[in-house]
């Protein structure tokens, strides 16, 4: 028997006749707590990158510049390019949904590396430590995207499935709520640990690499149970879908990101004792 859920209005409040969106305040809630928590990572005794204030600051900036655009693009690209090429002005309507995590990737990467080369500092262990930070907003999106009744599962009888009422009146798999799970609670607690108890954040590269490679296998896991999208299906016979794709080459980059910092760090110690 499914669970009967009674829809969340995607409002959350008004003020002054403006309304304020959970999707909007997810990402309000991300950017605040990943700046703290970055903010924390960088000051601490073990850190292999130290900020300003200022620095922070404009760090955050070029983030959310990287995320919001990224995002958008991404999604305009990735998933749905027919549709804007018809209607180029419902690329400026975010607030009708439509964000991509693997453009908004891509995004971030740009603007981490604009900011690292102003600031002259090596990129990779910004990366480093935006990969621990990175699952908190995800966590926080995909928990919006279940108040959204977005990107729900594929129908089944399990007895967790959820049915909204007024919608469908299929049960499906609450997905949304997976993603939340293993690609924000675990992937969080597993890049923590990383980073604060074991030598890979003397690495450059090696943590942001173990996140796409750990985000890649957790998405490809999740989609097995979220319905594809409408306007794009399955990409093959046999069920890939575009999150998959993209979440594979995210795999394939992470790995090559990985072993990449291990052999120059090998190389540079070598060095060291032959000098």
């Amino acid at each position: 028997m499914a669970i009967i859920i009674d829809p969340i209005s995607p409002v959350a409040f008004s003020v002054f006749g403006l309304d304020i969106r959970w999707y909007a305040l997810a990402y309000i809630f991300a950017f605040v707590v990943g700046y703290f928590a970055l903010r924390k990572l960088s000051r601490s005794e073990d850190s292999q990158v130290r900020l300003s204030k200022k620095q922070l600051d404009d760090l955050l900036t070029a983030i959310i510049l990287g995320v919001i655009l990224g995002g958008r693009l991404g999604y305009v690209l990735f998933y749905n390019l027919p549709f804007f090429l018809k209607h180029p002005l419902e690329i400026f309507a975010v607030w009708h949904g439509g964000m991509s995590f693997h453009g908004g990737l891509i995004g971030v990467i740009i603007a981490t590396i604009i900011f690292a080369k102003k600031e002259k500092i090596n990129a990779l262990k910004i990366l480093d430590v935006l990969s621990v930070i990175a699952p908190i907003g995800l966590f926080f999106g995909r928990i919006a995207n279940f108040i959204n009744m977005e990107v729900m599962g594929r129908p089944t009888d399990v007895p967790w499935a959820v049915i909204f009422n007024g919608g469908i009146p299929v049960p499906r798999h609450p997905s949304p709520l997976y993603e939340a799970a293993t690609e924000g609670i675990l992937l969080f607690i597993i890049m923590f640990c990383l980073y604060k108890f074991t030598s890979m954040r003397k690495y450059p590269g090696a943590l942001a690499g173990t996140m796409g490679i750990l985000y890649a296998v957790f998405r490809i896991f999740c989609e097995q149970f979220r319905a594809p999208d409408a306007q794009i299906g399955f990409l093959t016979s046999w069920g890939l879908t575009m999150g998959q794709l993209l979440s594979l080459i995210m795999f394939l980059i992470g790995i090559s990101l990985l072993v990449n910092s291990v052999i120059k760090k090998r190389i540079k110690a070598l060095r060291k004792e032959k000098a």
